[in-house]
């Protein structure tokens, strides 16, 4: 089978790339393949994949609120594109969204079919990325994933990291604890999503390790999984500068994937799992 993955250098890409590294797999770069730009369309139709993996997007949650534009360019018209050229190959999508296409006032976890309502720029980006794939994908998957973390570049990773250099000192880190979420480790969700693929039910699913937590939660789960003795200081959402305003609380509950009997584990098990494989000097 040709599997063409969009965004193949990212933690979520990388980790979907060995889950279907025994296939022939196509990885073209950013450039070759613009997220940006229709020439897009001709691109996926002449590379004849037979499944098609879109992890890629502008995820510069930040980034996204200074340049609203970009992001609209990138997430909503760019899955657009590739959803056109699925459709006229007839080849199953799956489009990676995001826990933040919901406001974050919810009571409970929010399920596949709860009412979308963005409240920044990138999630209203991706909340069109997720319309337009369902529109004029002929087998669309939409999978929500959050707090993504297995790559290079993540919170986990940050927090070992400054814990780590601050050991010694005892210097306390500053974590937000009023914003609440659902880790995600990248080769979990892989896994999840080679799973549903080969059951071959469309549709939105919401792939996250179980349970929920603060963002104070994840950075000590990840502390103590190394045994890093560092004093974290609890504090409010509102007390964290930046041009983004996230959801506060958006756990994702996953209905629609456990019905066919994909559940991924704790997210404390999968945050102990990928701290202890880190290099050490990373």
């Amino acid at each position: 089978m040709r599997v063409l993955i969009i965004g193949g250098s990212g933690q979520l890409g990388r980790a979907l790339a060995h889950e279907w590294a025994a296939d022939d797999l196509l990885l073209p770069s950013s450039q070759a393949c613009d997220l940006s730009s229709p020439a897009i369309i001709n691109t996926v139709r002449e590379l004849r994949p037979d499944l098609v993996l879109l992890p890629g997007a502008y995820t510069n949650v930040d980034g996204c609120t200074l340049d609203p534009e970009r992001a609209y360019r990138v997430n909503t018209l760019g899955p657009k594109y590739v959803a056109l050229a699925c459709q006229a190959l007839d080849v199953p999508l799956v489009y990676i969204s995001t826990n933040e296409v919901f406001n974050g006032r919810a009571t409970q976890p929010y399920r596949e079919y709860d009412q979308p309502d963005p409240i920044n720029a990138y999630g209203r980006s991706k909340w069109g990325g997720e319309q337009a794939v369902l529109q004029h994908a002929p087998h669309a998957y939409i999978v929500r994933v959050a707090w993504l973390f297995g790559g290079p570049r993540n919170f986990v990773r940050t927090m070992v990291r400054l814990g780590r250099e601050r050991s010694l000192s005892r210097d306390p880190l500053r974590v937000v604890t009023d914003e609440v979420g659902s880790p995600t480790y990248a080769r979990d969700a892989a896994s999840a999503v080679r799973q549903l693929v080969e059951h071959g039910i469309p549709g939105i699913y919401h792939i996250v390790n179980s349970g929920h937590c603060s963002r104070y939660e994840l950075a000590r789960a990840s502390l103590q999984a190394l045994g890093i003795d560092v004093p974290i200081e609890p504090i409010a959402l509102a007390e964290f500068s930046r041009p983004s305003t996230p959801p506060a609380w958006t756990p994702l509950h996953n209905s629609a994937a456990a019905a066919l009997g994909i559940e991924l584990r704790p997210w404390q098990d999968a945050v102990t799992a990928f701290v202890q494989s880190m290099d050490p000097d990373q």
